[in-house]
């Protein structure tokens, strides 16, 4: 290949320029490095001035500059930085003076002034005294800017964790050894709610118990949306805030709702140890009218058929009565008669029954009252399989009961928490009277505690922190204690307590126990083993007889399991009573 001699004589030329520059920077590396270097200058000493009340070994403590070093002025800016952030001083500069032997460093502060007061406007949740206690800041300490932001962050964390998540603070000036804190705390403005077109606007906004003016509590908030979204009524509930124009003191809150039917028919099919098998039809609607009121008829036939219908609206407050009116029918076919555990005969069942009943919440809404009107016709008939030597203290007891209920609850359960937490306490009243054909006259008291207690506290620290209870599903002790008496020795058989089965004791039949006086004592450890399942141990104790005798008593004891599902809790339950074991299957806790 030829080369040309014009391409020849370019690269000659490129070569030479190159080998040009770098003998030239090679040259003048070279002259730098001859230069004579300034001489290096020892720090002999470090102090600072400026501080009567802040320590000095505090301040130099930050400081890299030390006795012996070697002067380095990008240092000595970094020490500046770490003095001023400190936070005390105002202003921080330092004076260099040279000598002989080297350098001495002096920082000069100036430092903020004392704390004479601190003061918090715009708080209307917490007062001042709350809002201070998560002050570190004092009166009569030199004001920290650091330590003054923290305590604003821990004055809005305590907002925020409480459920004030829109709080904030929104100003902070300080004249001279005053402090002014603005804290804004936003209300709700309008609430607006659109979708609905069955369902009355006044029964979504009594569930968010939510007005203008209040302010918002977004826990507060999750948990009557959650009851709203559980009535069944909508297929989603979307929300929205909006901030009005020039008002950061106030949000508004769009609620748009999806609806669904709530009006369904359902099939049903079921077996009982003792009941045998059943099948049955039911319609109902649980909004009806758009009122939340829940309609529903219904039968189920087999050797105990039921045939009822019921009215009810449940919601209730201090300004709303709760109501219910129904009726049922039910004829029950060969059933066992049990007296202290053991079987006496069979017979068939057959009742009517009519109830009304009303009630609403005290002012305080921690108590609630319900006073129900309920009629009963039972007739007891056609004894068989007797066994030897039986008692029949059941078919005497025909005929027509009216009865007059009332029921008194003390609700102090935590009702924001995700789990039960607290206690309820019923008092009940039933007197029958012989009115309007009425046949028996007596009166029935009973007493019911249920107590809820996480036991997370308790067992900090002992268990692997990978154990799947927390504190939104804790390992949780249940109780529930029930006692109940009558004026009369012996009560008619349909308004006996009775106690057996899987809603009382879970070791013995349904009604194995039956008398005019009764106690009854149910404890459950629930242990959680994951989101959706939890483990329950359990204990039984009680008896119901004519007369309360506290040492004859029955009891059992056993292992469940809840699963979640999305028709409720699944509940299994395995007991040993006193004779035989017994398994039970069915929705929801026991209590």
């Amino acid at each position: 290949m030829k080369i040309s001699k014009k391409f020849l004589i370019l690269v000659i030329t490129v070569l030479m320029l190159f080998s040009a520059c770098s003998f030239a920077a090679e040259t003048e590396e070279n002259e730098e490095q001859q230069k004579p270097q300034p001489p290096e200058v020892k720090v002999t000493t470090v102090g600072v001035i400026g501080n009567p009340n802040i320590a000095s070994e505090y301040i130099l403590n930050v400081v890299e500059t030390k006795p012996g070093s070697v002067l380095n002025r990008d240092m000595i800016q970094a020490d500046i930085e770490a003095i001023y952030n400190q936070g005390f001083y105002s202003f921080v500069d330092v004076d260099i003076r040279r000598d002989e032997d080297g350098a001495a460093v002096i920082f000069s502060v100036q430092e903020n002034p004392k704390i004479d007061s601190i003061n918090f406007t715009g708080n209307t949740i917490y007062t001042t005294e709350q809002l201070m206690s998560e002050v570190f800041s004092q009166e009569g300490t030199v004001f920290n800017r650091v330590f003054f932001r923290n305590d604003l962050d821990r004055i809005q964390e305590h907002y925020h964790k409480d459920g004030y998540v829109m709080v904030r603070v929104s100003d902070v000036q300080i004249q001279g050894g005053d402090i002014y804190v603005t804290i804004l705390e936003p209300r709700l403005g309008d609430i607006i709610i659109q979708g609905n077109r069955k369902t009355k606007t006044y029964v979504i906004q009594r569930e968010l118990k939510m007005k203008k003016g209040d302010n918002f509590n977004v826990t507060k908030f999750r948990h009557h949306l959650g009851k709203l979204q559980g009535l069944g009524y909508f297929e989603d509930v979307n929300v929205a805030f909006d901030v009005p124009e020039d008002d950061d003191t106030t949000v508004d809150l769009i609620l748009t709702v999806k609806e669904k039917r709530t009006a369904s028919v359902g099939l049903n099919a079921a077996y009982g140890t003792e009941s045998g098998f059943s099948g049955g039809l039911t319609y109902s609607d649980t909004n009806l009218w758009g009122r939340g009121i829940l309609f529903e008829i219904g039968f189920n036939a087999g050797d105990e058929s039921t045939y009822w219908t019921t009215l009810s609206s449940s919601y209730m407050d201090a300004h709303t009565y709760g109501w219910t009116i129904g009726a049922r029918y039910r004829t029950y076919d060969e059933r066992y008669y049990y007296r202290q555990s053991r079987r006496q005969f069979e017979y068939d069942e057959k009742s009517k029954s009519f109830f009304a009943g009303f009630g609403k919440k005290f002012g305080n809404e921690d108590w609630s009252w319900f006073l129900t009107l309920r009629r009963e016709d039972a007739e007891y008939k056609n004894i068989k399989n007797a066994i030897p030597g039986y008692i029949d203290d059941l078919t005497t007891w025909d005929g027509v009961n009216q009865t007059v209920e009332l029921s008194v609850t003390w609700d102090k359960r935590d009702e924001y928490s995700p789990y039960s937490k607290g206690f309820v306490w019923d008092f009940n009243f039933e007197q029958a009277v012989k009115v309007l054909g009425g046949e028996y006259d007596y009166l029935k008291y009973w007493t019911q505690a249920r107590f809820y207690a996480s036991l997370n506290g308790i067992l900090n620290g002992l268990g692997d922190s990978d154990l799947s209870w927390s504190d939104e599903n804790p390992l949780l002790f249940a109780a529930r204690v029930r006692i109940g008496s009558s004026t009369k020795d012996e009560l008619p058989a349909f308004a006996r307590y009775s106690l057996g089965g899987m809603n009382s004791l879970r070791g013995y039949n349904s009604r194995s126990f039956e008398g005019s006086n009764f106690y009854l004592g149910n404890f459950e450890l629930r242990v959680p083993v994951s989101s959706a399942i939890t483990i329950v141990g359990f204990y039984d104790i009680g008896n119901a007889d004519q007369k309360l005798d506290w040492s004859n008593y029955h009891k059992d004891y056993g292992l469940g399991v809840r699963v979640k599902t999305p028709f409720g809790n699944l509940r299994v339950d395995y007991a040993k009573g006193e004779n035989e074991n017994r398994t039970y299957f069915g929705f929801g806790e026991m209590f």
